[in-house]
């Protein structure tokens, strides 16, 4: 049944929240042995990042290929709903528009469903979600396991019930061993879907574009007893935690100022955490491990379904993530909502035939952007480049100096939300903010601070260097390259392309 065209299957695999070191391959305690294989096979692009630290914002700049300010998506609460004047063509679209059977299954988080009763799949041929119909995802013609698996469904949502919104609260992050089977989890339902599929749905005259992705090892850390029986506790190091007691003269303090409800959150988590043992902390820690050995343990199963098939045999694979999690840094921060490392780096790698011999193996450790996925899928599929978008070509000639995120805070009001910008290079990273929100920045933009972080020597972005005239250089270099950067990507676009025909975004 192997792809009988030339171009190559793609299939892309996706988690949700998983730390750029939670990988086999950079942190050998964590048991990844499926991604570890496309390590070996592949190049694991060791500095990539995200292009913001949330996941609406973060899987709409990687979907469309623009950054989250030009598609005007933000934070979790936005999104683009009007089908007609998308800024771009969705990556899915593309793939189909080449020829490729399309098949998604699993989070997209367009958040396109909140405002359109119709919902599209924007290019998914075959689809389905593991959610309820009125969650505000439903796509139409979806497959939903609301609708397919109701049971299984609430069993999950009775589990976690006490995990608060997003399951993200102190309970969330504590956990449970999970009674619920694996296969009523929302993940391996999907899981389960997908490789139905594979077994069943394939279509031999096609070229196959395969999206997997999954809602963990984001919380609520409810791990099936299986994987959570992979680690020790003993083994589980204990959180490193700065010299300082209190966040101040960051972007994240200025964060916590505008929006009450979050820094109310953190100090909630921060209490319950300093009431712990070391021990019970490691908890945590265990439990998020083993929610990635548990999705590592998916992707393996649906690799092997498509290489016993033939479709490993020319192909590329992707694996990424959409952001990372603090996991209890700087006195006990949870979630990710911030442009410290643990939560823009991103674990990154392309795997397959399609990676040419000499590179198989290999860790490629310059700048990287989820961006590039677009162009670089694109380019596997045959497609033209497109000129106005700010990503490269993974495996062609890449000269891009840094790697820019940006967070806008966590609330939806422009009252609750500020600008910072960030600019990362593999020794240095420069961060720039507004302690002011976004509906009053045009009038303080002389009020910029700033935090300027030696990584090869401070990787835990304790000591802010900013205001040490010592390193006046670098912070006046990277502060060039970061407004550059800007002005060239905002120079390209974006615009509101032909949608029913590519050739409008051709060179």
């Amino acid at each position: 049944m192997s792809n009988p065209t030339d171009q190559p299957d793609i299939i892309f695999l996706m988690t949700d929240q998983q730390r750029w070191d939670c990988i086999g391959k950079f942190n050998e305690q964590i048991k990844t042995p499926a991604i570890d294989r496309l390590a070996e096979e592949g190049i694991v692009y060791s500095q990539a990042v995200c292009q913001a630290p949330m996941c609406v914002p973060s899987r709409s700049s990687m979907m469309l290929g623009l950054y989250p300010s030009q598609l005007g998506v933000r934070t979790n609460h936005g999104g683009l709903y009007d089908e007609e004047k998308l800024p771009s063509v969705p990556l899915p679209e593309l793939m189909r528009s080449a020829g490729y059977q399309t098949a998604g299954f699993g989070k997209t988080h367009w958040n396109h469903g909140l405002h359109n009763p119709e919902p599209p799949t924007r290019g998914f041929e075959v689809r389905a979600v593991g959610l309820a119909r009125d969650s505000g995802h439903y796509e139409q013609g979806a497959v939903m396991m609301g609708d397919a698996e109701p049971e299984g469904l609430a069993a999950y949502y009775e589990e976690t019930r006490d995990f608060g919104g997003g399951e993200e609260n102190a309970n969330g992050y504590i956990g449970c061993t999970s009674r619920v089977p694996m296969e009523h989890h929302r993940d391996g339902w999907v899981a389960e879907q997908c490789l139905q599929f594979v077994r069943e749905g394939l279509d031999k005259e096609r070229p196959l574009f395969l999206y997997l992705s999954f809602l963990k090892p984001h919380a609520g850390f409810n791990v099936p007893e299986a994987f959570e029986r992979l680690y020790r506790i003993e083994d589980i190091p204990d959180l490193p935690q700065p010299p300082w007691e209190e966040e101040a003269g960051t972007h994240l303090a200025a964060s916590d100022a505008l929006n009450a409800h979050s820094a109310a959150a953190y100090l909630e988590k921060r209490r319950v955490w300093e009431a712990m043992t070391p021990l019970e902390r490691r908890r945590t820690t265990l439990r998020y491990w083993a929610n990635c050995s548990w999705l590592d343990h998916y992707f393996g199963r649906v690799l092997d379904e498509l290489r016993k098939r033939g479709r490993l045999d020319n192909a590329l694979i992707v694996f990424c993530s959409d952001h990372g999690e603090m996991l209890g840094e700087r006195r006990y921060r949870f979630t990710k909502y911030c442009l410290y490392d643990s939560s823009v780096r991103v674990p990154l790698i392309l795997s397959g035939t399609y990676v040419p011999p000499a590179l198989r193996g290999t860790v490629d450790d310059r700048p990287a952007e989820l961006v590039d996925l677009m162009p670089t899928l694109s380019q596997a599929a045959g497609l033209p480049r497109n000129p106005l978008l700010p990503g490269l070509d993974l495996l062609g000639e890449r000269q891009r100096l840094g790697t820019f995120c940006e967070f806008h805070g966590k609330g939806a009001p422009a009252r609750h939300t500020a600008p910072s910008l960030m600019w990362r290079k593999k020794e240095w990273k420069l961060i720039l903010y507004l302690p002011h929100p976004i509906s009053d920045a045009v009038s303080h933009v002389d009020a910029y601070q700033g935090e300027l972080y030696h990584l090869a020597e401070d990787p835990n972005e304790w000591r802010n260097l900013y205001g040490d005239e010592r390193h006046a250089s670098v912070r006046e270099r990277m502060t060039a390259e970061l407004l550059m950067h800007l002005a060239a990507a905002w120079s390209r676009g974006p615009f509101f392309y032909d949608r029913h025909g590519y050739e409008a975004l051709g060179e």
